[in-house]
């Protein structure tokens, strides 16, 4: 059974996304089945409580106030707005409330006041309450967990050394310590990343290298595809494939078997059958609702349509991953890292399908 390392190495990780398609799919649902219902997928909404104006030079964020880009701005929303918002996305099914607002940190005060109020709120729906509000002290991460906050959003959004090429008023070790805070109060972590940055494979492994070195591991890593927008700086960064997105999923459940694997932004430029395959590798998350902060996503009603065909249903809220499931032989449902797979047809047992191998080769066709 693949359990939970926290010595994963860059080149381990390589190895695993570059398998041969089918056989890291055969692997990641594997590990996937093991930890989690394959059916059951987590729709959460990403609410913008305020847009626009952030001092940081992210290369993929249109909320970015040294950009030029067409995103319209707005105040920290009120808590009955919030809850309004709240109690549509739960209708639809969602579990997770996910609130983000466009700061570089958090800073003590009445917008903090009235965002720990916001958690209050939407924690009384029975929901899950996520927040993304930039850096976090340790001291504020405590009130956070006080009035009821789930889980706390911040993402590596890439490798150590490819970082500074796409964000240079924030460190890496910045977003590393605020993930330290958050776990030093009873609050979850999600943590997670985008590819299609520019970044080379070995990022792309060194990002899921971070993630999963930490311990405990983040309790949900979201996997993004940049959405590319006109006026910031990786406007004309090409879409990332499927396939791309689909080893990404199955890399990161393999390597983090317990974990909530978010496929997040970047939807609306793939298909139902893309995304099946990635619910097929380990994705058990996705974002519900027309908007992931500023970036288009599938309308809500696609998306039970789609689960509909799938036969997928919105997982409930506070479920966390299950002790590992054992196969009906009682083997480990998951081959070491490396073995071949040893096929058998139904009713023959890998014992007997090996005899009638060594008979063939020696003339016996019985």
């Amino acid at each position: 059974m693949s359990e939970e390392r926290h010595n994963w190495t860059q080149e381990e990780i390589l190895d695993i996304y570059n398998r041969p398609m089918m056989e890291l799919l055969y692997e990641a649902a594997t590990v996937h089945r093991a930890y989690h219902d394959p059916n059951t997928v987590q729709v959460s909404t990403l609410l913008s409580i305020k847009t626009g104006g952030c001092p940081e030079d992210c290369g993929y964020c249109p909320q970015a106030a040294r950009y030029h880009t067409d995103i319209e701005g707005n105040d920290l929303m009120t808590v009955p707005q919030v809850k309004a918002q709240a109690l549509r996305a739960k209708a639809s099914g969602s579990s997770r409330v996910c609130m983000g607002a466009a700061w570089r940190n958090v800073k003590d005060g009445p917008e903090f006041d009235q965002v720990l109020e916001m958690v209050r709120t939407i924690n009384k729906l029975d929901m899950e309450v996520c927040c993304t509000l930039g850096m976090l002290t340790e001291n504020q991460a405590q009130r956070l967990a006080e009035a009821g906050l789930y889980a706390y959003n911040h993402n590596l959004d890439t490798s150590e050394d490819y970082y500074k090429d796409v964000i240079s008023t924030r460190a890496f070790k910045d977003r590393l310590d605020t993930i330290d805070n958050v776990r030093k109060s009873n609050v979850t972590v999600c943590s997670g990343g985008i590819i299609g940055m520019g970044e080379s494979l070995k990022d792309r492994a060194g990002m899921l290298v971070a993630l999963s070195t930490l311990n405990p591991q983040p309790e949900s890593v979201p996997i993004n595809a940049l959405v590319a927008v006109e006026g910031t700086p990786m406007e004309d960064m090409e879409p990332v494939p499927i396939w791309d997105m689909v080893r990404m999923v199955a890399t990161t459940r393999i390597v983090m078997p317990k974990t909530q694997v978010r496929l997040s932004a970047g939807r609306t430029g793939m298909s139902r059958e893309g995304q099946a395959l990635c619910f097929f590798a380990g994705a058990n998350s996705i974002f519900a609702g027309d908007k992931l902060l500023t970036t288009p996503n599938p309308d809500v009603g696609e998306d039970m349509e789609m689960f509909r065909m799938l036969g997928l249903t919105p997982q409930k809220a506070f479920v966390k991953a299950p002790q590992p499931k054992t196969v009906e032989s009682g083997e480990s449902a998951l081959r070491p890292l490396g073995e071949k797979p040893r096929w058998t047809r139904p009713g023959h047992s890998i014992e007997r399908n090996e005899a009638a191998t060594a008979r063939t080769r020696h003339g016996d066709p019985s």
